[in-house]
């Protein structure tokens, strides 16, 4: 699992907030690098549902959505029980439509997360999900993923 917290963070950032200071991280959000992180991960798949919406699912589940546009408006993922407030206080987060009841949240491309915080958080959302997957299919994906 990797290191959620950046312990070289400064002391006066409550180790909530610690691994990525937000104001500190960079520019906007790049989508299209979302993306292709997403398709990076261990069993990620994609395809087109809604009509217009790219989602990107392991294991058969969904673990991140976005428009199919170029450039996307936003994407949405799953997280943490623990962080869902926290994220859906800071600007350029809102909780996703249909999915908050679900702990999913939705960034716009403009919202100032940098590049890190949101791989992060994109690889989060992905743990959440194949972590509520059969360790028979976590298995298959892992071995898939070594071949």
């Amino acid at each position: 699992m990797s290191k959620l917290y950046d312990t070289d963070a400064p002391a006066c950032y409550p180790l909530m907030h610690r691994s990525y200071p937000h104001h500190l991280n960079g520019d906007d959000m790049d989508i299209e690098a979302a993306k292709k992180l997403c398709r990076s991960f261990p069993g990620s798949t994609e395809d087109i549902k809604w009509g217009a919406d790219l989602v990107f699912s392991v294991g058969g589940k969904m673990f991140a959505v976005t428009g199919n546009a170029v450039p996307a408006e936003g994407i949405s993922f799953k997280v943490d029980d623990h962080r869902f407030l926290e994220l859906t206080d800071r600007p350029g987060f809102v909780p996703s439509p249909y999915l908050a009841r679900a702990k999913w949240v939705r960034v716009s491309a403009d919202a100032p997360l940098g590049e890190i915080e949101a791989a992060e958080l994109l690889k989060r959302s992905w743990e959440l999900v194949f972590g509520k997957l059969t360790k028979k299919l976590q298995g298959e994906i892992l071995a898939a993923a070594d071949a």
